[in-house]
């Protein structure tokens, strides 16, 4: 029987309110057993930008990233946003080790080919270094992966944070029980955007479609969910979908499943 690892990305709007990133570090940090963090900050990275007078721009959920795009995304994800959770959760006593996909080469990627949409400087995942990762959990230390990536020839690329953690998740599961747990500002997937009790308690693959015709799974929640049916596919045991409390309850969130 494998032993058992969660891995939790956390995005949306807990990043950039104090009093919910709190909260979710402190149930983060009371994970029992083995423990990965991946987060987004697309949000930070945005008010950043338009700070500086740049026009963010987003398709279905999936930022465009030019050069200057990504200078921002580097030193919000890598150091801003990272540097903050790694030094919290160290008041948690969760020794925790903020990480790129560069460090240790971790995450390899491979540039977007340009299709119908040309999206700048953003990592299609490659490779996952699953050896580094186990001896890191093997020495007690909790990673903590922001969404960057590289491609091995010096070139950092920005990474859907929600991919990371799925591709996390697969390459994780030949080692251990993997619980994947996509923790946002909503409590869970809401038929109603404005009714926070309209939750759709359990989604399985039949349902996709139909959910986002019908636009109850819109923008960054299409990719999201997408990555969620394509980690049950290889290997992965369950998935969560949920705010900061979906740690400790897994009662009032959104399950997936494939059937």
């Amino acid at each position: 029987m494998k032993n058992k690892l969660t891995i939790v990305k956390v995005g949306g709007l807990i990043i950039n309110d104090d009093s919910l990133i709190k909260v979710f570090l402190e149930n983060f940090s009371k994970i029992d057993g083995k423990k990965i963090m991946v987060h987004g900050g697309g949000n930070i990275a945005s008010n950043y930008m338009r700070r500086l007078g740049i026009d963010p721009k987003m398709i279905n959920g999936r930022r465009i990233t030019d050069l200057e795009t990504l200078d921002i995304a580097m030193m919000t994800y890598a150091g801003l946003i990272n540097k903050k959770i790694v030094a919290k959760l160290q008041q948690l006593n969760c020794n925790a080790l903020g990480l790129s996909g560069a460090d240790g080469n971790i995450i390899r990627s491979k540039i977007r080919e340009f299709k119908e949409i040309d999206f700048g400087f953003v990592g299609d995942i490659i490779c996952i270094n699953d050896q580094l990762i186990l001896k890191l959990l093997d020495s007690k230390l909790v990673p903590i992966l922001c969404s960057l990536s590289h491609d091995g020839a010096g070139q950092i690329l920005n990474t859907n944070a929600d991919s990371i953690a799925s591709s996390l998740a697969i390459e994780m599961s030949k080692h251990f029980d993997v619980t994947l747990k996509y923790c946002f500002d909503k409590p869970g997937l809401l038929t109603d955007i404005n009714k926070p009790d309209s939750i759709k308690k359990h989604i399985i693959k039949s349902d996709y479609e139909k959910l986002k015709k019908d636009r109850i799974i819109v923008d960054g929640m299409i990719p999201k969910i997408e990555n969620c049916f394509f980690a049950l596919e290889n290997g992965v045991k369950e998935i969560f979908i949920g705010n900061q409390n979906i740690i400790n309850d897994v009662k009032n969130c959104t399950k997936i499943t494939l059937s």
